[in-house]
């Protein structure tokens, strides 16, 4: 009697390191912007987590009688138009404008990515409806847009939270569509399927790992673009409302002392510059070792 015998099954080994592991690699060989980048991210973070404890008076505390007084030791940068300190308002600036552009941001990649890589593995009925959606909304210009909305809605934090987020999820929705449709082409989605495997789980574990390096670098380029529209709103009058502190309205506020040699309106422009220079410094750098270009493997 012949006894048939068996291969063992053959098992693929693949060496893959830690996230941890991973990022630590990639900063050893950071370059000096990518730590510039990082160290003004990490103080605008602190300034707006922190700004109650590191604010020398309270956001719209008018706290001198004498409107655009010059800079001194009891106010570093002076006043403004109401007597307000302007360096309290520069670092509450930082916890409006940063905190509702990321919150802003979060919800815009939570709803155009979700979008995106359902539309990505759903019938063609669903996909072309939802591409179409996204392509008539992008066809609007979006400040326009976002102007004639918040005109309707009002200029609430919430409203220009939801408008500006829908605004952004479109182009979130592209990206994310098209990383997705390269995904699930691939051999491995379709030996899961077969395997029997849901959609949630194969959206889970294996489309989502291979464009999140795409989508993280997408987030932080996004941010940068969401942050300024919001800043361009509020120098317009229809952005974050007084008197919460907001850097375009700060800018909007004190423009007219340019003329007079004043750089006091010079400050929020610059802290809107740096921290987008920065996040596009730390996003050119999470690319280059996402897409393995600076890794020695």
């Amino acid at each position: 009697m012949q006894t048939s015998q068996t291969s063992p099954p053959v098992r693929i080994v693949r060496y893959r390191r830690s996230r941890m592991e991973w990022l630590r690699a990639g900063l050893r060989k950071a370059s000096w912007t990518t730590w510039l980048g990082l160290a003004v991210i990490l103080l605008h973070a602190a300034l707006a987590i922190f700004a109650p404890l590191l604010a020398p008076y309270g956001e719209a505390d008018v706290v001198s009688n004498e409107p655009f007084s010059a800079w001194s030791l009891a106010f570093p940068l002076g006043t403004d138009q109401l007597g307000r300190d302007v360096l309290s308002r520069l670092i509450y600036g930082a916890r409006n404008s940063v905190g509702i552009a990321f919150v802003t941001t979060a919800i815009a990649f939570l709803l155009g990515g979700t979008l995106g890589i359902l539309s990505a593995i759903s019938p063609a009925w669903l996909d072309h409806l939802l591409s179409g959606l996204a392509d008539t909304l992008m066809a609007i210009p979006q400040l326009i847009f976002a102007l004639i909305l918040l005109a309707l809605f009002g200029s609430s934090i919430p409203s220009i939270i939801l408008i500006i987020a829908v605004l952004n999820a479109t182009q979130i929705f592209r990206l994310a569509r098209s990383s997705a449709r390269n995904v699930a082409a691939m051999e491995f989605i379709e030996v899961a399927s077969l395997r029997g495997e849901g959609t949630a789980w194969v959206i889970v574990r294996e489309i989502l790992p291979n464009i999140l390096p795409m989508l993280i670098a997408e987030f932080g380029l996004r941010f940068c673009f969401v942050f300024l529209t919001i800043s361009a709103l509020s120098f317009l009058g229809l952005g974050i409302q007084p008197p919460s502190a907001d850097w375009g309205t700060m800018v909007r506020e004190s423009a007219t002392f340019i003329s007079y040699g004043d750089i006091t309106p010079l400050l929020p422009a610059a802290a809107i510059a740096l921290l987008t220079i920065s996040i596009n410094f730390v996003v050119d750098w999470f690319l280059d070792i996402a897409s393995g270009l600076r890794n020695d493997q």
